[in-house]
């Protein structure tokens, strides 16, 4: 690594850090030896099914090591960065493992992010190479990244991955990199507590954030998340429904495979039947998934009489999950569904397996209870950052095990959301009651202000949610020449009658909600349009009701 290459540092204390190693709760390994030792202590366990068949972690671990290989002939070593951008599927997984292996950074970001904003993830990051699908839908990346290619000094490869025929001009197939010599690779061993990969998150700010973790944060912290869900230590079959590129997706290789030798099932994209049928006939032990998913399949199994075979849990994440929602995946699924509240800022708390719906409160599914070994989480004066006492409400700050190292490439970030000795600030306002139970109760900044009167959007899709006629709902704030913003609902109707506006206010009336945060416009739509991440795209539906306005 060159001396003036991107610095990622710890901004937690190191004799912190040993501690974890110290007591257990980190393994103090690098992800590829995890993952080797895995291998060699069952070397024909399916390690990942895709669309393509099962892969063993012998045949898994033997590309490993030939595109580890490809990528060192290249001269991609410790500490680069390498930008991945690669739908799921054994490809990425080999991605991740190689880059690990090498001691270089992975930055996976998920198909679909548009082109300007991979150039500035790249360029911020300062990635020596990405690699990217020649074609996913309608999308030609590789081809985008090879253009723009020429604007980013740091980057010197664009590798390929794709049929014969359809890779760039320019770029590197990825086929012939997996077709060097496994043998000749040695690992780097990089510290378990170096940069591993670069989680990527939407958040608040005009440009995506990237957050640096640790191996040992991946496979301690949030490898001990997974733990605690896994009642008799078998290793998982976890059905990811979400890209493994997303923040929610880094419980993939580093934590199914590398951590608990566990096996990935993978679909190359999301569609509620797609993902009945993988459930039907691969029997995962673990879905993974967010609610606006689970909302979707189960309208497809309305009256369709046929059951599920009970995973051990159903993970919700992404976005606040409601009590309708939880109930109707529980009964559908027959397994425990576990709320999970969580960020790639560096902070996770989740429900659990002790109950079958996750437990609530008077505004909603709670957050559950802290768990140290992944991150111990604190109540905060958003102000001074000093602990209140139980009960009372303030910013949910975070740190542990999972915390990670720093954001990348943005000195600005790290003063607005760490605190002097390492928390996470995570802009959410919440409490811990008598039973040390997190309670999230909005947030700091996502608030629609109507004529100066705030309105917490979370707070009325939780009530919406329980409409007889609304299957899904976002609310977003639109521009208002008068009231500065109006909230609008974005409805998918439950069955042929779509709710009204005034049957929305009826039902928010009835359940205790103010007037004045009542939606003022309803937009019903067939499907709420997802983020590249999997998330409700709030931004692509405040257009179209930006839009739909201008024509009126």
């Amino acid at each position: 690594m060159t001396a003036d290459r991107l610095v990622l540092r710890d901004l937690l204390p190191a004799e912190l850090r040993r501690t974890w190693v110290v007591d257990g709760t980190c393994p103090d390994l690098d992800l590829y030896s995890l993952f080797r030792a895995r291998q060699i202590a069952d070397l024909h366990r399916t390690a990942v099914i895709d669309a393509k068949g099962k892969l063993c972690y012998t045949a898994l671990d033997r590309k490993v090591r030939a595109l580890a290989t490809g990528l060192r002939d290249l001269g991609i070593g410790p500490g680069d960065v390498v930008g991945v951008q690669l739908p799921d599927g054994r490809a990425s997984v080999i991605a991740d493992l190689a880059l690990a292996a090498l001691g270089a950074v992975s930055l996976p970001f998920p198909v679909g992010r548009g082109v300007l904003e991979a150039e500035c993830l790249l360029r911020r990051a300062e990635a020596v190479a990405v690699i990217a699908a020649s074609e996913h839908r309608a999308f030609r990346h590789a081809a985008d990244l090879h253009t723009l290619s020429g604007s980013l000094p740091c980057l010197r490869h664009v590798i390929a991955a794709g049929r014969p025929g359809t890779l760039p001009d320019g770029t590197i197939p990825l086929a012939e990199l997996l077709r060097s010599d496994p043998g000749r690779f040695v690992p780097a061993r990089p510290d378990p507590d170096s940069a591993a990969r670069i989680l990527v998150s939407s958040g608040s700010e005009a440009e995506p954030k990237m957050i640096a973790y640790s191996h040992n944060a991946l496979a301690g912290g949030r490898g001990n998340f997974l733990a605690s869900l896994i009642p008799d230590g078998t290793p998982p079959r976890c059905l990811f429904l979400v890209p493994l590129a997303s923040a929610f997706g880094s419980n993939g290789t580093a934590v199914t495979l590398a951590r608990h030798g566990g096996t990935l099932v993978l679909l190359d994209r999301f569609t509620a039947d797609g993902a009945l049928a993988a459930v039907r006939e691969h029997r995962p032990t673990h879905v993974l998934g967010v609610p606006t998913m689970v909302r979707m399949m189960l309208e497809r199994l309305d009256g369709s009489g046929a059951e599920l075979p009970p995973p051990t849990a159903l993970v919700l994440g992404g976005a606040p999950l409601d009590e309708t929602t939880a109930a109707a995946a529980a009964q559908a699924f027959g397994c425990p569904v576990v709320n999970l509240y969580g960020s790639a800022d560096g902070v996770n708390c989740h429900t659990g397996l002790g109950s079958t719906v996750p437990p609530t409160d008077g505004s909603g599914v709670v957050a559950g209870h802290p768990d140290p070994r992944v991150a111990e989480i604190r109540i905060a004066d958003p102000e001074t950052h000093e602990q209140l006492p139980d009960g009372a409400v303030g910013e949910i700050i975070s740190r542990g095990p999972m915390t990670p190292l720093c954001y990348v490439g943005a000195p600005e970030l790290d003063a607005r959301y760490r605190t002097p000795d390492g928390w996470v600030r995570t802009g959410d306002l919440g409490y811990l009651d008598a039973q040390s139970v997190l309670h999230v109760v909005g947030r700091l900044k996502d608030i629609v202000i109507r004529g100066g009167a705030n309105i917490s959007p979370a707070e009325v899709e939780r009530e919406l949610t329980a409409h007889p006629q609304v299957r899904d709902v976002a609310c977003v704030g639109v521009p208002d020449p008068l009231m500065g913003e109006r909230l609008a609902a974005c409805v998918v109707a439950r069955g042929a009658q779509a709710p009204t506006l005034a049957s929305l206010g009826e039902h928010l009336t009835g359940r205790g909600l103010e007037r004045c945060k009542h939606p003022e416009r309803l937009l019903v739509v067939a499907e709420l349009p997802l983020t590249a991440a999997g998330k409700p795209d709030r931004a692509a539906l405040r257009r179209r009701l930006t839009e739909s306005s201008a024509l009126v």
